[in-house]
Parts: structure tokens; sequence; C-alpha cells
């Protein structure tokens, strides 16, 4: 008989944890080794090498964000596959999880067959992207002009946060004339005059996150 698929999950609520393991537990050909409720612990537990696949949520509350976690991970050699699963579907969540180095992208409502088969293929070395996920990213791809790059995604996240441009500035560790480009480019590609339209318009098209939901 095969080694079954070993997985890590990292997920910070406990409740969510649990349901997964319950799902996961009834496949033969996996093993749930260990679960980490905080990003950091996911990345210094796949440090072990005991894992094929590691299931990344992306909000942890404080402290490091699961695309971080996933570079982290995914940076070092012969490191473990990360599935991201997460309530998340906005094209700024997913490119900055693709761009971390995720084999693959799926929803937490995703039906448990979609969820092992998502699994299967991430551990085989595979790209597992959820249906909607990967239409979304073909979209971008046919429409490269319009569609906003992973950095201008960034800006306009923390500006919907509330942060200035010198507060974004230094947060992404770019001049405030870079900021004021980023958002000229924005307000182009959205057909908008300013941040407030840009962010809503952003946020209504599923390009960042609206309210402060988990």
């Amino acid at each position: 008989m095969p080694e079954p698929i070993r997985l890590l999950l990292a997920d910070d609520h406990p409740v969510v944890r649990a349901g997964l393991r319950a799902v996961l537990d009834t496949e033969p050909d996996f093993a749930v080794v260990a679960e980490a409720a905080t990003a950091e612990v996911a990345v210094s537990l796949a440090a072990t090498g005991g894992f094929d696949v590691v299931l990344m949520d992306l909000q942890f509350g404080a402290g490091m964000h699961g695309a971080q976690a996933t570079a982290a991970i995914t940076a070092v050699a012969g490191a473990p596959r990360v599935l991201v699963l997460t309530t998340y579907d906005t094209d700024a969540d997913i490119l900055a999880a693709v761009e971390a180095g995720a084999a693959g992208y799926l929803l937490k409502d995703a039906p448990p067959e979609e969820l092992a088969a998502a699994v299967r293929t991430a551990a085989a070395g595979q790209s597992a992207l959820a249906p909607a996920i990967a239409h979304r990213l073909m979209d971008r791809m046919r429409a490269p002009g319009e569609a906003l790059t992973g950095r201008e995604l960034e800006v306009l996240r923390l500006v919907r946060e509330g942060l200035s441009n010198q507060e974004v500035s230094k947060r992404l560790f770019l001049s405030q004339a870079t900021v004021k480009s980023h958002l000229v480019h924005i307000y182009a590609k959205l057909g908008v005059d300013s941040r407030t339209a840009a962010v809503a318009v952003a946020t209504a098209r599923g390009l960042i996150r609206g309210g402060a939901h988990r």
C-alpha cells in the first residue's frame, strides 16, 4: 500500500480545523499529521519536512499573513506543496497567493470531493485551482491592459484601510511619487477620479475585500 499524503492544517479557527480533519480523515490515502493555529507555526512545522501538502488559510488575525507563510514555505527546496483554503476570492488575495507559490487555491465552501481532489492534485505536483478561481485568472490574462497589477491591488488595499499616500509609501517601501503613479493608473483602469470611487468600484468588482469579515 502506498504511503499516505501527509497533511498540515493551518487555520486559526479550531472549529474549522476540526471540520477539515473530519472530512480529510475519511480519505484512506490522507493522513492529517499536524495542525497550526498561526502562520508562523505553520512555517516552522513545514520546515521539518514531514508533510506533503499544507492547507493554508489566508487570514490569521495578528501576525504573518497566509500568503507570506506560503512564500516562506515554498522558498525552501523540497518544501511541501501549499494549497490555499480560504473564504476570500478577490483578485488581490488570489494573486498574492499564486505569486507566493501556492500550488492551488480553493474556497472553504468547496464540496468535500473537490477538496480531496485538490489535495491529491497538489501532492502530485500539479496546479489545483477551483474552477471559479481559474476563470478569474483567465479573465485577467485575456485583458492584461485592463487588469490591476499585483502592486496596484496592494496600493488600493492599503488605501481602503485609510492609509495616506505617505503611509502607503512607507508600508510598501516605495517613493510617494511611485504611489501617486500607481493611483493614476488605478483611476484610469477603473474609470474613476478619486480614492473613494476607486475603492468602491474595486470592491464591487471583487478585486479587493469589502468589509472586515473573516
